[in-house]
């Protein structure tokens, strides 16, 4: 069974492999595997929980602007191709 993992639980785990715990301790305890420890170590490395905190809200705002763009983007689209018709 696949298990997620939130921001502050994952910044845990790499706590724990950053105070000495080996790698495969850490992903048999757990249940996860190599690769996406070193997947969470390359995102969050180095990170505290209000870090995490922070980039989540950031990513919301990030997601929230890009869909505005994309939806003013097909609004110009949509007026050009409207405009460039010949009545």
């Amino acid at each position: 069974m696949k298990k997620t993992y939130n921001q502050s639980q994952i910044i845990s785990i790499l706590q724990e492999g950053e105070k000495g715990v080996s790698i495969s301790d850490i992903c048999r305890k757990y249940g996860i595997a190599k690769s996406t420890y070193h997947k969470w170590k390359s995102k969050y490395n180095g990170m505290s929980i209000s870090d995490s905190e922070r980039l989540k809200v950031l990513e919301l705002e990030n997601n929230r602007l890009k869909r505005l763009v994309a939806d003013l983007s097909l609004e110009t689209i949509a007026l050009k191709d409207v405009l460039s018709k010949k009545w």
